[in-house]
């Protein structure tokens, strides 16, 4: 009960104190108290999301990527092949090979082994060109669904995929959702700027993010 009593007492002093400074002295005090005040106060920040892992032992392969063959022994068999819905490509002296739900690094291990006897260098370095982003669009837009792209997409693109905000949509408070090692990490994006061409920074989705559009609050 003691407790309220001192606190009332302690602020009971501040003012007659401040009457006993110079006017540039209580300017300053007061700006040292506010400054104090909103050190306590809780602000809310979105940090930008962390991208997906690129390394050749977390990349898995999809149907749909375009992965580049390199033979660094037999030059000429160097060659870009697109997996198909199979999961699977056709490769020189080797046949068919499943690549989809490997990652580079696993399936270049896997080609080395295929090609031990077959060429003087079985070393095949596997890179990806491009690959698919299956992304789900949801919230107010006028046609929320999961969508897949072959192509680098921004956040802005995948929300037009999707039909556009709807009526009651803001474009100034989207989510972008994305999981990385398990962690999922939300950002908030303001796409007014691209709705008014003003120069802003690109977002380009990446396969499993989620976009949800927020609704405005009349």
């Amino acid at each position: 009960m003691d407790s309220p009593q001192r606190s009332k007492n302690v602020f009971s002093i501040v003012p007659a104190a401040l009457y006993r400074m110079k006017p540039f002295s209580i300017i300053g005090s007061a700006a040292c108290v506010l400054v104090l005040f909103c050190s306590g106060c809780e602000t809310a920040s979105y940090a930008p999301l962390p991208e997906q892992p690129t390394a050749t032992t977390t990349v898995r392969l999809s149907p749909g990527d375009v992965i580049k063959l390199v033979f660094p022994g037999t030059k000429e068999l160097d060659q870009s092949q697109k997996i198909r819905a199979d999961g699977k490509v056709s490769l020189p002296l080797v046949g068919e090979v499943a690549a989809s739900g490997k990652t580079l690094s696993e399936f270049q291990s896997e080609l080395a082994g295929l090609y031990k006897g077959q060429l003087r260098n079985n070393e095949v370095l596997v890179t990806l060109e491009s690959g698919t982003a299956t992304v789900i669009v949801s919230g107010s837009v006028s046609k929320p669904g999961k969508f897949t792209f072959d192509r680098p997409t921004t956040v802005f693109q995948a929300i037009m995929e999707a039909g556009g905000a709807s009526e009651y949509g803001n474009i100034g408070k989207v989510h972008l959702v994305r999981t990385v090692s398990g962690e999922q990490h939300t950002q908030v994006l303001n796409l007014k700027s691209a709705m008014t061409g003003q120069t802003t920074k690109v977002n380009y989705v990446k396969d499993g993010d989620v976009v949800y559009v927020t609704q405005r609050i009349f």
